[in-house]
């Protein structure tokens, strides 16, 4: 009789072990334990930024706020660093890893197949190679896209400025989410007969003599969401209005900055789309039950300050639907 209710201790004992050894990528923390979120960003940007400010106040006003910890890590442009950033997050037991942007993503992926990631504003997630389609999330990945209106852009710039029969583009060549972006760009001016030059970055101190060298050879410049650009827009904003010629964007930031205008990202939209997506993932859903979502609403925006620099009237009905800001 000991024997057996020995041999019964030992198998209650194994099978115990057995199950707290079990690894499951996407399953909740314990609710009685913290559920750790790291957030990465590969660089500091106001649009960066709100995304993840808003991700925090979102995951709070979703009842999270005490039931989780953030721990956020900015390579603060030094690529370098997302690799050791990533691991060192994995290696502190963090729950999930939220990369904000396309480099930060395609790291995070490269880092981990088990913890779950939720990026946010990739354009691109396919070309960058975090998915293969958006309805296949069945690795560990999965997020929002900020892909943009391009061809609302070009609509909205033939109502603003029609006389505009040469567009510049200035873009990082080296961001997937800006290559693609200018792809989907000259797709629709070869389809339109509207024609076009390109200069292309590598950094924000290309950028100043990158569109200079396209002043007098364009008469508007169509930046998408880029990030290495959006960081320095008062370089390019200079260059532009001292030439009198409009700048169309691929966000909501980049018209704040002094951009004419865009059919492009809501960040705040965005920020919170995304923290839906973490919460029900907390929740217990799988991530391949949460496949890659676009981001839902698109901010209009007109800066009328940079509007009337260009001596450019807005009609009525523009400004009663675009969202008029530098009054």
């Amino acid at each position: 009789m000991k024997k057996l209710l020995t041999l019964l201790l030992v198998i209650i004992l194994v099978l115990g072990t057995l199950s707290g050894c079990s690894n499951n990528s996407n399953a909740p923390a314990p609710k009685n334990e913290t559920y750790k979120i790291g957030i990465i960003q590969h660089v500091d940007h106001p649009s960066l930024n709100q995304i993840r400010e808003t991700i925090i106040s979102e995951l709070d006003a979703l009842g999270l706020g005490d039931k989780i910890e953030i721990d956020f890590k900015n390579a603060n442009g030094d690529m370098s660093l997302l690799p050791t950033i990533m691991q060192d997050m994995i290696s502190d037991g963090v729950d999930m890893l939220v990369p904000i942007a396309t480099p930060t993503a395609q790291q995070a992926k490269a880092a981990t197949g088990t913890v779950p990631i939720v990026f946010s504003a990739v354009s691109n997630p396919i070309e960058a190679g975090l998915v293969t389609s958006f309805e296949e999330t069945t690795a560990n990945i999965t997020g929002v896209s900020n892909s943009i209106a391009i061809e609302d852009i070009f609509k909205l710039a033939a109502q603003l400025t029609p006389d505009a029969r040469v567009f510049g583009f200035v873009y990082n060549s080296s961001e997937v989410n800006s290559a693609t972006g200018i792809k989907r760009a000259k797709a629709y001016c070869d389809a339109n007969g509207i024609s076009y030059k390109e200069a292309t970055i590598t950094g924000t101190a290309d950028l100043q003599q990158a569109a200079a060298s396209l002043v007098g050879k364009v008469d508007a410049f169509f930046t998408p969401n880029d990030n290495t650009v959006a960081s320095a827009m008062a370089t390019y904003m200079q260059v532009a209005m001292s030439a009198k010629i409009p700048v169309y964007v691929g966000a909501d930031s980049m018209v704040a900055d002094g951009g004419l205008a865009t059919v492009g990202i809501d960040y705040i939209k965005l920020g919170k789309q995304t923290a839906q997506m973490i919460v029900r993932i907390y929740n217990g859903e799988a991530i391949k039950d949460n496949h890659v979502e676009q981001i839902a609403e698109y901010a209009k925006m007109i800066n009328i300050k940079s509007a009337k620099q260009l001596g450019l009237s807005i009609s009525d009905e523009l400004m009663k639907e675009f969202v008029i800001i530098g009054k």
